[in-house]
């Protein structure tokens, strides 16, 4: 299946910790192959980002090990 046709009928879900607003957000939505479509609540019309699963995952591994907390 094409990416484009997979992103039109996609699965989107976000953070339930997201807030009763929605701002300041992303969505993902998981994609054939293991790979997973990424984008901002604020514009969901834009493109969204797709990265493979190994990219996911180790977002995911750095997220729970607190490498992006300011």
């Amino acid at each position: 299946m094409d990416v484009n046709d997979e992103l039109r009928t996609a699965a989107w879900r976000k953070a339930s910790k997201s807030g009763p607003n929605g701002g300041d957000c992303i969505e993902v939505a998981p994609l054939s192959g293991g790979r997973v479509a990424i984008r901002d609540t604020e514009s969901p019309g834009q493109a969204p980002f797709v990265v493979t699963a190994s990219v996911w995952d180790a977002f995911m591994d750095g997220a729970k090990r607190g490498e992006f907390d300011f």
